[in-house]
């Protein structure tokens, strides 16, 4: 990832209700949600959360997929994983053992 694009992703996920909906999508991975039960989550009507999901998709976080009726949104884990190796990259000056405990809380959750 380049800062470019991390500055995309963070800039999407730099919103409340885009911030939950991307983590509510983290939570139900594999499987996703529908847009539907995304935009009860978050309180909002469709229109306005749809503007939202676009923010995300355009960010490259969410992904979409029709499944019969429904569009099902998914999170971009390897988009995740990016930005966090992109942020953590140069932790503590390349060394590597003073990131570890960083590495054991992400472990064990």
């Amino acid at each position: 990832m380049d800062d470019d694009h991390a500055l995309a992703t963070l800039s999407a996920l730099a919103h409340p209700t885009r911030l939950a909906a991307f983590r509510t999508l983290v939570r139900a991975e594999p499987e996703g949600l529908s847009t539907g039960q995304l935009v009860a989550a978050s309180g909002l009507s469709q229109s306005t959360f749809s503007s939202h999901l676009a923010v995300l998709s355009g960010a490259g976080l969410v992904t979409s997929k029709k499944h019969g009726r429904q569009i099902i949104q998914r999170a971009d884990i390897a988009r995740l994983r990016g930005l966090m190796l992109f942020l953590a990259r140069d932790c503590c000056n390349g060394s590597a053992e003073l990131c570890e405990p960083l590495l054991a809380d992400l472990a064990c959750c």
